[in-house]
């Protein structure tokens, strides 16, 4: 990060030598000047003391900080503590110091991708920063009992209604950073999966995912790839009872009630069309929230008798498309047809105007100029922030071989949270015109906040 002046710059030997002249001369000699400006800025209302004076700059460590702070560390280090004398009758002696370089620890080691967790510590690989603040039998042993709750103050009937009890307090922190953030105009809700391929009761299978296997979690995300909201499933009846209304909503609906909830009136979402059911489109129209995005068919089965049939599109050639609008003039159904016929629908998108775009052609092995309806380049535009963040988590993530689930959703929310960091840290750089080259990497950032 470049340094920039306090000030302005002048010149030595212009206007500074000038004012400092004129501070210099007495009221009563010859070229004095009384200092023009508003009088009531004098300073008469300000406050001052007898202090050092320390910059109010933002570090990347403030950013972190939204997500991850002290009186977390301190939590996980009371937690462990009493769990390990409650278990087997003696303290597990973790400090908030051995906390920290415990997750520093797993940061630098996901930067650095050794084939085994031990060769961290090996003579031959050893990583200083590592093997000099903790032994590999004590890391392991500190993985294997760090705890977020103590299991005796969790009421019986909070642990049958949350499956996630055991690691809420770290994902409540972690949201809470994520609800801090400033709304954007436009985002996008998608799925996103926590790797974990162990025994869990809650595991999910994902096909097409590039970790198909393990917990799912809904997030809404700005196109940016800054996290807002998460929700991780847990069942269709438990999402039910945080929102108003959801009898008879099917999970799709129930997801974009639950993140769509803290949304501003005219924000505009994106999303697949596992979330486009008609009711959950009109529920929010109605909070004057507009959502776009692909949709099945059958859900707007009476739209598609008044479309075009996939042949005459097809006849008509790539980059045909046909538009139909409800009757209340609320929302349109767009058909367009590229290799396939793709059906979209939205509250605040259209057929036109139109343009084009550069796809592929399996055909004549190059790129081709395709006639593109506007909701198509919005939704494209708009939809890949949450696939951004995964892309972003995937580089360097905190890939822990483990049977306990918690472990892995613990270091899963850290990821997230360094990714959202980052992502903070560079829109910020990026509006106080930092070069590009003077922004820390992804990687550099990281390493960083390990240290």
């Amino acid at each position: 990060m470049n340094d920039e002046p306090l000030h302005p710059h002048v010149h030595k030997y212009g206007c500074q030598r000038q004012r400092i002249e004129n501070e210099s001369l007495n009221k009563d000699e010859p070229g004095h000047r009384e200092p023009r400006g508003d009088p009531s800025n004098d300073g008469r209302g300000q406050h001052w003391k007898s202090a050092p004076f320390t910059p109010n700059i933002v570090q990347f460590q403030d950013y972190v900080e939204q997500y991850m702070d002290s009186q977390l560390t301190k939590l996980l280090a009371d937690c462990t503590n009493s769990m390990s004398l409650a278990k087997n009758g003696k303290l597990f002696n973790t400090t908030v110091e051995e906390i920290y370089h415990f997750f520093g620890a797993a940061i630098l080691m996901s930067c650095v991708h050794y084939p085994h967790t031990r060769m961290f510590w090996s003579n031959a690989f050893q990583i200083p920063a590592i093997s000099d603040g903790m032994s590999h039998d004590r890391f392991f042993k500190l993985r294997s009992n760090l705890k977020a709750v103590i299991n005796d103050d969790i009421p019986e009937n909070q642990k049958k209604a949350d499956r996630f009890w055991k690691v809420r307090p770290f994902m409540d922190r972690v949201l809470k950073g994520c609800h801090l953030q400033a709304q954007p105009e436009c985002v996008s809700i998608d799925e996103q999966m926590i790797p974990f391929t162990g025994a869990c009761p809650f595991r999910q299978y994902v096909q097409l995912k590039p970790n198909p296997v393990g917990m799912k979690n809904f997030v809404l995300a700005s196109p940016g790839g800054i996290v807002l909201d998460f929700e991780v499933y847990q069942g269709a009846k438990t999402l039910s009872l945080q929102v108003e209304d959801s009898e008879g909503l099917g999970l799709g609906a129930l997801v974009i009630k639950r993140l769509c909830g803290t949304l501003h009136a005219g924000t505009k979402v994106y999303c697949d069309r596992f979330f486009t059911p008609i009711p959950a489109v009109d529920f929010m129209l109605e909070k004057q929230v507009y959502l776009t995005g692909t949709v099945m068919k059958n859900w707007v089965s009476k739209a598609m008798e008044k479309l075009p049939s996939d042949k005459t599109l097809k006849q008509q050639g790539r980059g045909a498309s046909a538009t139909v609008a409800r009757a209340d003039g609320k929302l349109c159904v767009v058909k367009w047809y590229d290799n396939k016929p793709v059906v979209m629908l939205s509250a605040i998108h259209a057929e036109q105007p139109k343009d084009t775009c550069q796809r592929w052609s399996k055909i004549d092995k190059k790129y081709v100029i395709v006639t593109c309806p506007s909701i198509v380049q919005e939704y494209n535009a708009k939809m890949g922030g949450v696939d951004l963040s995964d892309r972003m988590m995937s580089c360097y993530r905190m890939s822990v071989r483990t049977k306990k689930w918690t472990t892995r959703m613990l270091m899963h929310f850290t990821d997230l949270a360094l990714a959202n960091s980052w992502l903070l840290y560079r829109q910020d750089e990026q509006e106080n015109g930092t070069p590009r080259k003077a922004t820390m990497k992804f990687l550099e950032f990281r390493m960083e906040v390990a240290q």
